[in-house]
Order: structure tokens, then C-alpha cells, then sequence
């Protein structure tokens, strides 16, 4: 063993071990075969973060850094990395590493009262993964059931969830067809690994899963912040098959008074399916249809295929191009592949190079020049048809240069999981190129760990099934966890056809998740929210509106998570971490913030009641303003909801029991006691100034705060201060309450001129008073007080006192 500045190198035999400390709480581990460590060098975690590094305390066996120590067996390389305290965060099983041929195998510790997640979109019956094996490779999965494995993207981290609540993280950076065993064939034992390709993994401390997830997005990057039209409703179709039928859409939807921000083109607006194209006769003017359907307030996302039709001497740009550039993958004889996809027979950028990357960022030049506001990567696993493997032959040769690599070529084994991220990754620096002070919105199918710094992600092609409804809460949540902060699933299903109550209910619960995307599949009965008549179209139209007046507190939760790198959906033991042993059945009750809990029934299509466990300390229903009463009960041997989980005793768990009916028309909703909840005035898309005062409604109860936040919504002048971020707080006082606005930062100018105070749980009349001055207030039925104030940018106080 021997001890470096930031860390400890061991050998054994010809295995060389180096465990360095990246900050106090990010251990990096990396094992070579041959006496040599593995390369340097990363898709997912930049060369600026690897080189981070903390002075350690060396030890006889091993290191400590401020917030852990980390402990070695050099006989057999079995490591420990245990809390300043001495508590276990995770140990390596026995035989810790062992290699056959190119490939390797790492076990660690699976105690039975450690729960896993995130490991992206992967499918289960549940969100923890425990009890399941995964394969990591990137695969076209049209007909996934919940139960498939592997599917569209491949994350290679995970978090361990203890029997106490505490978290750690652990990110395997190998891009290879990796594989993670969660207590599966040996239910003591996590195991992982790979055919090929470096031993180089990360493990994150926490001890809370928020701070896990925080950390991985320090390693990998975060989302930056999105346009705030992406955050709107989004209607969508395979196909709208020409520019009037764009146009019809848009219109109807502004008759029927749906809320929408943006209508997707999915690939038969373009001529014969060939990417950057335009089908001369349906849709003869792009640029006219994106200005008639703008001045509704409407955006157009266009799809753009990675797949380049192959079409030598017929004079088709993107291909003579590339082409000329030497811009696609080959095969090992030389030879560009070709392979059929949408287009016919077809070439394939070889996005692992710089130049290639950059030229196929001019290929939006002119769907840029026309305004298409965004652009979807789809197929990008990529997809081949006509093959049993539903992707290019492993032998493809790819070319590598930057990212720490040394340039070389690489075979597809090496390069599939990370060619989709790639082609997102290209898109989005080709649009900051061409629209260098506008946020790139991209769209990509597929992707690895890091992919949430290009776009944003959907589940792929789902099903109009109640089970694929439970499953994209799932999905959902465990992308969040892994990084990707905004996601979202084909609302209604891609293939099938949604019955009308199945569409209803995916609508409520897309409303309070990050994209909200209406999509189906060509030839399944049409999916917009009118189809099956006004009652339905009224309970989808109250859910989307609802989306809409809550933007300003969805705003805030989108530059918290570009900032600190929290997921804006979450499950509920990420912001109340004994939740993790409610007794109540959790697998499809999530947040949005923390603050808004969202409890559909775990089965969604029975109309049989069901119990919502709330983490003690208050709530409220959302829809009432009204507190909630349920029965207090603290379980010590609640059983967590994943049934493969053995039920050990656990500590104490404090727990408030209500029960839900069932309803079409109402999916249960609650407010966290203790947050100042910011609202607007509905408008019928993000382009609208909202009419009126900005609206906050506060619940009184500990830790009382909210956040304030906007700016343009679309450009990045939020990065040169044009913002505007306000917290405000809320104290409880011996005569009433008190609200503190604090001072502004940023010097952005706000819509709103006044704001329009709603005070739950209070009861009888009431003395206001704004920096001095005695304001109006009114009581309401439902113990409300309401009153509207001055906006100030300034620190102001405004107390409310009774009678």
C-alpha cells in the first residue's frame, strides 16, 4: 500500500489499485489488469472534474478525508468506506474484483435492508431495483413491456437506499455492454460488471440521496436551465401528415382552450423520410407554418433521425457533405456501413469525432432560419432495421478523438452506449453555433450518464396499457435520479390507443411531471384531449390549466435544479427520507419539489380505495387549502414498498394514514405545511403575459420559505444577471404571521406589479400591515385570509396579525 497526497495506490500480484479522493465525500477507484491503470479520459465526466482532488489523512489501512475514511484488506483489495463516525456506507463483498479473459466482475455488500434505484429508464414492478439484474445496452425496444430489460438508455449509476435512510452512490464509467445484479442469483451480494473495458467507478458518500444526486451532477454535469416554453403542454402525433394539418391542430387547440406551448413534426413532414428535408407538396413552406402557428403562441419541434439517406450523385446535401468530410462510421474493411432505416438504405455520422460533431451542427441551418424552436433525436441507439440485433454490426469501426482519449479508432462494442448522447450532444453545440444566445431544446432517445448536459429524454415507445401508466412513474423517477431533471413519457401511450379514463388519468399525472408530451403512434386511434367527448376534455383541460397557473413555482424548481442538480419530480424519500419505510403501498406517489405530493392510487385503473401515507410535520390538500386530518401512526415494522426487500426491524417511522376513493375527475394532491407556493394567472401559452397580481398562497409550518424566479425564458441572459430569484419566508408569530420578502438578486423586471397573498389555516379576521402601511384582507370559507401587497424588489416584511 502506498500512500499518495490525495489518496492510496496497492498492488497485488499484477492488479494495480488507486483510490484517490476527488472532494471529501467523492472517492475514485480505478484497477488495472497489467500493472497499468486504465486510460484517463471520459465520456461523462469531464477532464476539469477528474482532476479534481483533496489532501487526505493517510491511515495504516488506508485514508480519511473530512467527511469519511476509507479502508483497505491489501491481501485482497477488499475496500470500506465508512462515515468520520465509523457507520458502514458500503463494503466490498469477499472477493471483491476478478477477471476472465477481457472482462471483470466487482462485488460488493447487498444488506437486506438496502434498497437500489436510478440506473435510468430501466422497467420492474417497482422503482427499486433490488432483486433485478440489468444489462446496459442502448436498444430500439418499440413494445417494451414492464418486464424487458435492456431498453432505450444505459446509466450506469446507481444509489444504495439504507435501512436507516442513509444513501450512497456508486458510477461505473464503462461504456461497454455492462451489467448490475441487485442482490439477484446471491441475495447478499451486489455484483457488476463488464465484457471489456476500464475498471473506473465513483463512489458518492451522502449520506442523503439529495445529496447523492447532487454530487453525481457535479461529476457528469447538469441540465442547464430549459426554455421556459418546455415546460408548457406539448401536442404531438406520428404523423401530422401536412402544414394544414399543423394548422388545424393549433386552431382547435385554442378553441377548445387547452394551454399549449408546442406541436411536435414527427419524421413525415420531411421529403421521403430523409432527414433536413422538407416534403415539397404538405408541407411547401415551413417557415410560413411556424409564423401562422406562432401567432397563436404555438413552437414547432422538429425530429431530425441520426440516419443520413444514402444517396451518392443525387444531389442531397447533408449526404454529399458528409461524405466529402470522411463524416461516417465504417466498416472494418474501410467501407462506409450502410444499413436500412426510415430513408431506405443509409450512413451513419460518426459523431465520436470533433469534426464530424461540427458538421452536423450546420446541418440545422436552415430549420433553424425557418424558427423550428427544438429538435428531437430519435432512432439514435442506434437503430438498424433488418437485423436480428436491431442495431450496426459490433465490428463498425468508430474514430476517437477528444474528451482525454487518445485518438484511435474503436469498435461499435465500445462506442454503442454512448452514440446517441453523442448525436444530442452535437445537436445541442450545432444550435449554440447558429443561435448563440438562445437555450438549445434537444430531445434524444437514447444516451449514457452525463446525456442530461444536451437535452432532455423521454421512455420511448410505450403503450396504451395501465401498466405502462404505472410504469412511467417509474421510469420517470429513476431518471431523475440518474441526472436527467427533465423527462417525460408519450402521455396516453405510443402504441395501442388509450381508453378514454386511461387518457384522463395520464393527463393528471403528466401535468405535475417534467415534460408533458400528448403522443401516439400512426394507425392507433387519435389522441388529442378532445377525442373522446367534453366531459373528458374538461377534467384534461383543468389538469393542463392547473400546470400552467403553477409555473412559477415549476420556473424556480428549473433554475434550483441548473443550479444544485435536484430532480424536479422525485420520490418521496429524497426529500423525507424515512418515507422509505411507510406502510402505505408508494410505488406510484412522487413529488414535484418536495412541496407537491402527488398520490394516484397504486393501481390506477381499480376503483378500489387506497391509504396515502404523509411524512409527519403538516399538509394540505392542494385543491381545499384545507389541512389534512388523518390518523398518526409511527410503524416500527413498516414494510418499504419494494416487496423483495426482507422486512428487518427498522427504526421507528411517524406517518400520517388517509384514505383516497378513487375519482376520474380528482387525483389527490398535497401541499407541504411550511411552503410558500408561487402561482399565476392562467394563460394559454408561455408567450402570454399572465393578467394580474403573481399569486402566493402559504402554509404555515416549519422551515416556511419559498422561491421567486424568472427571467426571459428563452435566452441566456439569465447567465449575464437578467434574472430575478426572491426568497421569501414565513414565521409564525405569538399574534399571527409574519412574511419576510427577502431583497432580489438579479436585475430582471418582473410581469407582475402586485402580489396576491393566500394565508391557509387561518382563522377570523385579521390586521395586515406592508412595510407600515395597513392593507385590506379578506376572509375566505375554507380558513383562508386573503390580501394583495405592493411587489417590492426590496427586503420588505408584512405581518399579519389577529384581531
Amino acid at each position: 500500500m502506498v500512500p499518495v497526497s490525495d489518496g492510496v495506490e496497492l498492488h497485488q500480484g499484477p492488479i494495480v489499485m488507486k483510490v484517490t479522493a476527488l472532494t471529501n465525500d467523492i472517492v475514485r477507484v480505478r484497477i488495472g489488469r497489467n500493472g497499468t491503470l486504465p486510460e484517463d479520459a471520459s465520456w461523462a465526466v469531464p477532464a476539469d472534474v477528474r482532476g479534481e482532488h483533496v489532501s487526505v489523512t493517510a491511515a495504516p489501512d488506508g485514508f480519511a478525508t473530512a467527511d469519511l475514511r476509507v479502508r483497505f484488506d491489501p491481501g485482497t483489495l477488499r475496500m470500506t468506506m465508512v462515515t468520520a463516525d465509523g457507520h458502514v456506507i458500503v463494503r466490498d463483498a469477499p472477493d471483491p474484483v476478478s477477471f476472465s479473459g477481457t472482462s471483470f466482475t466487482l462485488r460488493r455488500e447487498a444488506p437486506q435492508g438496502e434498497s437500489y434505484f436510478a440506473l435510468g429508464d430501466k422497467t420492474g414492478s417497482s422503482a427499486d431495483r433490488r432483486g433485478r439484474t440489468f444489462v446496459d445496452w442502448n436498444t430500439d425496444a418499440f413494445g417494451f413491456s414492464s418486464s424487458d430489460d435492456p431498453i432505450y438508455k444505459s446509466i450506469p449509476f446507481f444509489i444504495g437506499v439504507g435501512g436507516d435512510g442513509g444513501s450512497y452512490g456508486l458510477f461505473l464509467d464503462n461504456t461497454w455492454r455492462s451489467w448490475f445484479d441487485f442482490a439477484h442469483l446471491d441475495p447478499k451480494t451486489l455484483v457488476m460488471g463488464a465484457p471489456d473495458g476500464p475498471i473506473d467507478y465513483y463512489l458518492i458518500a451522502g449520506p442523503s440521496t439529495a445529496q447523492v444526486v447532487r454530487r453525481y451532477t457535479d461529476l457528469t454535469g447538469r441540465t442547464p436551465l430549459p426554455p421556459m416554453w418546455a415546460l408548457g403542454y406539448q401536442q404531438s402525433r406520428y404523423s401530422y401528415m401536412s402544414a394544414d394539418e399543423v394548422r388545424q391542430i393549433a386552431r382547435r387547440l385554442r378553441d377548445e382552450k387547452m394551454p399549449t406551448d408546442v406541436i411536435w413534426l414527427d419524421i413525415d413532414y420531411q421529403d421521403r423520410n430523409r432527414p433536413f428535408t422538407t416534403n415539397p407538396t404538405t408541407f411547401p413552406d415551413l417557415k410560413k407554418l411556424v409564423g401562422d402557428v406562432g401567432k397563436d403562441g404555438i413552437r414547432l419541434i422538429a425530429i431530425t433521425d441520426l440516419h443520413i439517406a444514402n444517396l451518392p450523385n443525387q444531389g442531397y446535401a447533408p449526404y454529399d457533405s458528409g461524405t466529402a468530410g470522411n463524416h461516417f462510421v465504417h466498416r472494418p474493411d474501410g467501407s462506409v456501413y450502410v444499413a436500412p432505416v426510415w430513408p431506405g438504405p443509409s450512413v451513419f455520422p460518426d459523431f465520436t469525432t470533433v469534426a464530424a460533431r461540427q458538421w452536423w451542427g450546420t446541418l440545422f441551418k436552415g430549420l433553424a432560419s425557418d424558427g423550428i424552436a427544438g429538435f428531437w433525436n430519435d432512432m439514435n441507439e442506434p437503430a438498424v432495421f433488418d437485423t436480428p440485433t436491431k442495431t450496426m454490426p459490433l465490428d463498425n469501426v468508430h474514430r476517437i478523438d477528444g474528451d482525454g482519449f487518445a485518438s484511435r479508432t474503436a469498435p461499435h462494442t465500445e462506442i454503442h452506449n454512448v452514440y446517441g448522447m453523442e448525436n444530442a450532444r452535437a445537436t445541442v453545440e450545432g444550435l449554440e453555433t447558429l443561435r448563440p444566445d438562445e437555450r438549445p431544446f434537444v430531445m434524444t432517445r437514447a444516451s449514457y450518464a452525463g446525456g442530461q448536459r444536451y437535452g432532455v429524454t423521454w421512455t420511448g415507445d410505450n403503450s396504451s396499457t395501465w401498466d405502462h401508466l404505472r410504469l412511467s412513474v417509474h421510469q420517470l423517477l429513476n431518471l431523475g435520479l440518474s441526472g436527467f431533471a427533465y423527462s417525460g413519457s408519450d402521455v396516453g401511450g405510443f402504441a395501442g390507443g388509450p381508453s378514454a379514463d386511461l387518457l384522463t388519468r395520464w393527463f393528471e399525472i403528466a401535468a405535475f411531471t417534467p415534460i408533458f408530451r400528448d403522443h401516439s403512434a400512426k394507425d392507433t386511434p387519435r389522441a388529442e384531449p378532445w377525442v373522446d367527448g367534453a366531459d373528458q376534455l374538461a377534467i384534461r383541460r383543468r389538469y393542463v390549466e392547473e400546470r400552467y397557473r403553477l409555473l412559477p413555482y415549476i420556473y424556480a424548481l428549473a433554475d434550483q435544479s441548473a443550479r444544485v442538480g435536484d430532480p424536479l419530480m422525485r420520490p418521496l424519500f429524497y426529500d423525507y427520507p424515512s418515507a422509505i419505510h411507510a406502510s402505505c403501498n408508494q410505488d406510484m406517489t412522487f413529488t414535484l419539489g418536495g412541496k407537491l405530493l402527488v398520490a394516484p392510487p397504486s393501481n390506477p385503473e381499480s376503483p378500489q380505495p387506497y391509504d396515502v401515507c404523509l411524512p409527519t410535520g403538516g399538509w394540505f390538500d392542494y385543491w381545499t387549502g384545507l389541512p389534512v386530518q388523518g390518523e398518526a401512526s409511527v410503524n416500527a415494522d413498516a414494510p418499504i414498498q419494494s416487496a423483495t426487500q426482507a422486512a428487518l426491524p427498522r427504526p421507528t417511522q411517524a406517518e400520517v394514514k388517509i384514505q383516497e376513493v378513487p375519482r376520474l375527475d380528482l387525483l389527490p394532491v398535497f401541499v407541504r405545511a411550511g411552503t410558500i407556493l408561487p402561482r399565476q394567472p392562467l394563460v394559454q401559452s408561455t408567450s402570454e403575459t399572465p393578467d394580474g397580481p403573481l399569486e402566493l398562497d402559504v402554509y404555515p409550518g416549519d422551515g416556511c420559505s419559498g422561491m421567486l424566479y424568472l427571467d426571459d425564458g428563452h435566452s441566456l441572459g439569465y447567465t449575464r444577471g437578467d434574472f430575478l430569484r426572491q426568497e421569501v419566508r414565513c414565521t409564525v408569530t405569538p399574534d399571527g404571521v409574519s412574511l419576510h420578502f427577502l431583497a432580489r438578486e438579479g436585475r430582471y423586471a418582473p410581469w407582475w406589479h402586485a402580489i396576491a397573498v393566500t394565508l391557509h389555516g387561518w382563522k377570523g379576521g385579521a390586521h395586515v400591515m406592508a412595510n407600515g402601511k395597513q392593507v385590506a384582507a379578506e376572509t375566505k370559507s375554507g380558513d383562508q385570509l386573503s390580501f394583495t401587497v405592493p411587489d417590492s424588489e426590496n427586503d420588505s416584511i408584512v405581518t399579519v396579525n389577529r384581531h
